[in-house]
């Protein structure tokens, strides 16, 4: 490499070193083998992934619809359009689940389970396949609603929810909301938080905790929901 030129034989030596440090790390760390997604998994992250992206797009067109004036026939048009397309991507999700066995048998376990909706149970299937093999700590940092320190050297920071995959932490969000609702256990536990002065926004995440607990424990243990709290058998 040289005036801040990347060559060819730079990348090589680059991709040697990297090769050693991931060897090394591989040797002192001994990390869990994970296999690939399957072929039904992928495609089911494909899809939950676009209906994503569909609904915020539905979600920012009616939020022009509220200030618009001479455009709100074309966008009431859009509205339209991408009401049918999230019609059709949920039918194709439904499909595909139906057609995987494993898939079928895990969503009727999790929507057993007041206050979670077919998308929670797609997102758990596609963005969570770990679900059910680990324990409600590693469930919790994995979609980042577990309390982590932010710490930097003497300094000692807020216990605050970061990292861990926030797409379907936005899903389980809104599932709790209603679970705090409609889920008895759920809902007494955020009436308790609640009456200790817990803030509602910390007492929800915490909400999102225990419902992602008991949905770990169930899909660990293969039973439906019975209207009990299971998640700290695990």
């Amino acid at each position: 490499m040289s005036g801040g030129t990347v060559t060819a034989a730079g990348l090589d030596n680059l991709d040697v070193i990297d090769a050693q440090v991931l060897a090394r790390f591989a040797e002192a760390v001994k990390p869990q083998p994970r296999p690939l997604p399957d072929v039904a998994t992928q495609a089911l992250r494909e899809l939950v992934r676009y209906r994503r992206q569909l609904t915020e797009s539905l979600t920012q067109a009616r939020n022009r619809l509220h200030r618009a004036t001479v455009t709100r026939g074309e966008i009431e048009d859009d509205i339209a359009h991408l009401r049918q397309k999230l019609a059709a991507v949920d039918a194709r999700i439904t499909r595909l689940i139906e057609h995987v066995p494993f898939a079928r048998s895990r969503a009727e376990l999790l929507r057993s389970v007041p206050g979670v909706g077919p998308a929670l149970t797609a997102a758990l299937l596609a963005e969570l396949p770990e679900l059910g093999v680990l324990n409600r700590k590693q469930a919790a940092a994995l979609v980042g609603v577990a309390p982590l320190n932010r710490d930097s050297g003497a300094r000692r920071g807020r216990r605050t929810v970061w990292g861990g995959r926030a797409a379907l932490r936005s899903t389980l969000y809104m599932a709790a909301v209603v679970a705090a609702r409609y889920n008895a256990p759920v809902r007494a536990f955020d009436l308790r938080l609640l009456e200790r002065g817990k803030p509602p926004k910390l007492a929800l995440t915490a909400c999102m905790r225990k419902l992602l607990a008991i949905l770990n424990a169930i899909a660990r243990n293969g039973q439906p929901w019975h209207g009990a709290s299971v998640e700290h058998s695990s």
